[in-house]
C-alpha cells in the first residue's frame, strides 16, 4: 500500500473573503495563488493562500459560505491548524510582529521537542506557527519572495493538523489500522501521529477530549483536512482501502487543480485524500498568481452567471511594490 505523503492542505470557513485576503496577505505573508469558488457552492469563494508557487502541502483555503453562522469550539472537531517557520528565532519575530498587529497570541510554547505559537484571526479560527529548527521528515516549501515577511522567517508550509475527539480509542484505530499512522508521542491529553517520512509536515496531534460539548461548524472552523497522495492512482488505491474497512467514500472527484477522494473518518471529522498535482499554474502564470477569478473547465460556461454572483475582490500584488517588514 502507498502510504500518505502527509499533509495536503486544510480547508476552513471565514465570514469574510475580504478580511481573509488582508490577513494572510498583509499579516501573514502567504501568497494567493488561487481566487475561485467553490465548486459545489458557485455562490461561494474558495481561495487558497499557500507558499510561493502553490506546492501540495504548503496550502490552507477558505470558503465563505453565504449566511453561515460562527461556529462553536469543542469536541469532534479539527481544531487548530499550523504553519512551519524555518527557526525558532522566526517565533521571536512573530510574537513581535503579532504584538504590533494586536494579533492575539499565546506566547511562545514547546510541545513534542518543537517551539511554538498559537494564535486566532478575526474570526476566532485557531492556528500556530511550528519551528522546524529540529525537524526531520517531509521538506517544505519556499517563501513568498515578494511578501511582506522577511523569507528567513517567513511562512513555508503546513504542520501538524490538530484534531479533538471524544471517542479517542475509535479515532486511533483509525489512524493506526487504517491510514497508516504511527503513534510516536504523547503529552496529556495529546497524542503525536505521523505516517510517510513523518515531521511537522506529516503529522496530526489528537487531543483526547470526551468533556467538551459537541464542536458545530460554521465561519472560524475547520472544514476538512486534506492529505498527499502522488497520482489517481494511487487515490483509486486509498479508495479500496477505506471501503474494505467500510468505511465510505465520495468516490474519485475531479477537482481540475488535483484529484479528491473524501470520507468521513470519524464524527464530523472529514479527510480528504488529494494528488500532488497537476497544481495551481495551469492556468495562470507565477508572476500573477491568484489575480483573477479562475474557474476550472467544466464552470468556465458559467463565467457570467459565477462573476454576478461572487462580489469583485481586488487581488492583484504583481504591480505593488510590498517592502519587507522587520
Amino acid at each position: 500500500m502507498n502510504e500518505l505523503k502527509g499533509i495536503h492542505h486544510v480547508t476552513a470557513i471565514t465570514s469574510s473573503a475580504e478580511k481573509n485576503y488582508d490577513f494572510f496577505t498583509y499579516v501573514l505573508g502567504m501568497r494567493l495563488v488561487k481566487k475561485t469558488v467553490n465548486q459545489d457552492d458557485i455562490r461561494t469563494y474558495h481561495l487558497f493562500f499557500a507558499d510561493d508557487k502553490g506546492n501540495a502541502g504548503t496550502d490552507i483555503t477558505f470558503f465563505d459560505f453565504p449566511g453561515i453562522p460562527k461556529g462553536i469550539h469543542g469536541t469532534n472537531e479539527i481544531s487548530k491548524t499550523s504553519f512551519r517557520v524555518p527557526s525558532d528565532t522566526a517565533l521571536g519575530y512573530w510574537v513581535k510582529r503579532f504584538d504590533r498587529l494586536e494579533v492575539k497570541h499565546t506566547g511562545i510554547k514547546e510541545q513534542f521537542g518543537k517551539k511554538t505559537l498559537s494564535f486566532i484571526d478575526f474570526d476566532d479560527q485557531q492556528y500556530q506557527l511550528i519551528s522546524d529548527e529540529h525537524n526531520e521528515g517531509v521538506a517544505s516549501g519556499t517563501p513568498w519572495q515578494k511578501g511582506p515577511i522577511p523569507l528567513e522567517y517567513a511562512i513555508t508550509g503546513l504542520g501538524p493538523v490538530f484534531v479533538r475527539i471524544a471517542n479517542f480509542d475509535y479515532f486511533k484505530e483509525i489512524l493506526e489500522k487504517v491510514l497508516i499512522f504511527n503513534k510516536i508521542g504523547q503529552e496529556g491529553a495529546f497524542h503525536l501521529f505521523e505516517v510517510g517520512e513523518g515531521g511537522n509536515g506529516a503529522q496530526v496531534i489528537v487531543e483526547d477530549n470526551p468533556n467538551l460539548p459537541q464542536a458545530q461548524q460554521g465561519f472560524g472552523t475547520v472544514h476538512h483536512a486534506a492529505f498527499r497522495v502522488e497520482d489517481s492512482s494511487v487515490l483509486e488505491e486509498w479508495d479500496k482501502r477505506l471501503r474494505s474497512f467500510r468505511i465510505p467514500t465520495s468516490g474519485f472527484i475531479d477537482r481540475f487543480f488535483f484529484g479528491s477522494l473524501y470520507s468521513r473518518v470519524a464524527p464530523q471529522i472529514l479527510f480528504e485524500f488529494a494528488t500532488d498535482g497537476p497544481g495551481f499554474m495551469g492556468d495562470e502564470p507565477y508572476e500573477t498568481l491568484g489575480e483573477k477569478l479562475s474557474l476550472p473547465p467544466f464552470l468556465e460556461g458559467k463565467r457570467e452567471q459565477i462573476e454576478k454572483m461572487v462580489r469583485p475582490i481586488d487581488t492583484i500584488r504583481s504591480t505593488l511594490e510590498i517592502e519587507k517588514e522587520y
